[in-house]
């Protein structure tokens, strides 16, 4: 099978196409430019895209002796991931940039491309496994586990992904990586945001949106506790940095509970106010035969997993859970799992709209 490599610079994308090439694949490294200022997005083990980052993956690509090229896609990343990322913030919602990513570029932009050239098929080094039958199942290292960012894809993206690491833990594929002879093998993960270099996104939201103070008031009372210079510079279930001026008369502290954008009012109250069991969500993605199953479902990444009962329509989607859940944001997806003894298998995933409580009539029916 003659596939294409996606070679980050990275520990993880390094090993999987090496692995590739030794289960006899004709395999070709590329590396996504995704920055238009590659200069400006890594700082120690923060960001990516940086020309030390295209560096290590040719270098890599040299070791393992395929291939190699970059692909300059900074111009779709930017209107796909970063715009969109930017916009979710300003409606009020808090998006996931990894799961769009994989979505619009690696599995969209990068996949039609190789697709046109005469590849069969993209490699990536994600922690997640495809079954024989086609499905998504985590990682055997659940720590690493990123089917919930790839729970986006649909049934023809995953017959035409490849993921070698999902049998592995980090430690393993380091190890191995270090046997292989590659750079890379001690090289530090990448965390938070790629985009976002310095870790600050209320900041980089500032930037690119303005100052638009507006009201923090309680959740109960309706009063005014104090004021914000950004309704998106909050997320659901957020406890530091509200600045309140108005102590709660009980001492407790206080989180956002929700966001509105048309009122530039931000809302907080008691941690048990975060409280819902069910979640509405829209544009589903479903493997599943059955549009009603028994399940478990994941709020966020490396999120909690709670029982659900779910049912889904060609619009939407809606998860009953067994147990509340808190910091259920609008804009997150929603991945349900099927317990399976060869690993979990993702159901399917849709994305937030939103968390409430049921009626306690209905809760205890």
């Amino acid at each position: 099978m003659r596939v294409l490599a996606a070679m980050s610079g990275g520990v993880d994308s390094a090993v999987a196409a090496a692995r590739a090439r030794d289960a006899g694949h004709d395999v070709t490294g590329v590396h996504l430019a995704l920055a238009r200022n590659p200069q400006t997005f890594r700082t120690g083990a923060r960001g990516c895209c940086t020309l030390e980052d295209s560096r290590d993956a040719r270098r890599a690509a040299d070791v393992i002796g395929i291939p190699f090229y970059v692909w300059d896609m900074a111009e779709e990343f930017h209107d796909s991931v970063v715009d969109d990322f930017v916009n979710e913030y300003a409606a009020g919602r808090t998006p996931n940039p990894c799961l769009r990513c994989n979505e619009k570029i690696k599995f969209a932009a990068v996949l039609d491309r190789a697709v046109a050239l005469g590849f069969d098929a993209v490699v990536t080094g994600h922690h997640a496994r495809l079954g024989a039958d086609g499905l998504l199942r985590r990682s055997v290292d659940l720590p690493k586990d990123q089917s919930y960012v790839l729970a986006v894809l649909t049934r023809s993206q995953l017959e035409r992904a490849v993921f070698p690491l999902g049998d592995s833990t980090k430690e393993q594929v380091r190890a191995e990586a270090a046997e292989r002879g590659l750079a890379v093998a001690d090289k530090p993960d990448s965390h938070d945001i790629c985009f976002i270099s310095d870790g600050d996104t209320r900041g980089f939201l500032e930037r690119r949106l303005g100052s638009a103070p507006g009201d923090i008031v309680d959740g109960r009372s309706g009063e005014k506790l104090g004021t914000h210079n950004g309704a998106y510079g909050f997320t659901i279930g957020q406890r530091k940095g509200l600045d309140l001026r108005v102590p709660a008369a009980d001492g407790r502290p206080r989180y956002v509970l929700s966001i509105t954008p048309v009122t530039n009012t931000v809302t907080v109250g008691p941690r048990e106010d975060l409280e819902v069991d069910v979640v509405t969500a829209e544009r589903p993605i479903w493997h599943e035969i059955s549009s009603d199953v028994s399940c478990e479902v994941q709020l966020r990444a490396h999120g909690e997993v709670v029982a659900a009962s779910v049912s889904v329509t060609e619009d939407g989607l809606t998860a009953r859970l067994e147990s509340p859940a808190r910091g259920v944001a609008a804009g997150q997806a929603i991945v349900a799992y099927r317990p399976d003894p060869g690993g979990d298998i993702v159901l399917g995933s849709a994305t937030i709209t939103a968390g409430t409580r049921a009626p306690a009539d209905v809760a205890n029916a």
